[in-house]
């Protein structure tokens, strides 16, 4: 195997492996957990560093601001996170 094949498939599983954290965390968000599970934790730490830029972001809109009642911020994430991934398997 080459070396590029093997970089192109590292960093296409490291998305998904993203992708996949931030939606369970969207999952666990909407059930009444208690957030000092050592799994839940980890999972929260894993997946901020990726949404809190876009939630700050998001506040900071127009369409954003206190009265937002949703977290869009995992939705703009995995999108961008798809972009991303396109952008550089095709470079690579």
């Amino acid at each position: 195997m080459s070396m590029m094949f093997i970089l192109r498939e590292a960093f296409d599983w490291l998305i998904r492996v993203i992708e996949f954290l931030i939606l369970v965390r969207v999952l666990l968000s909407w059930i009444p957990i208690n957030r000092n599970n050592s799994i839940i934790s980890l999972v929260y730490t894993l997946t901020e560093p990726v949404l809190a830029p876009i939630r700050n972001l998001l506040f900071k809109s127009p369409l954003g601001g206190s009265g937002m009642m949703l977290d869009f911020s995992p939705i703009i994430a995995c999108i961008l996170l798809d972009l991303i991934r396109s952008f550089v398997l095709t470079i690579i």
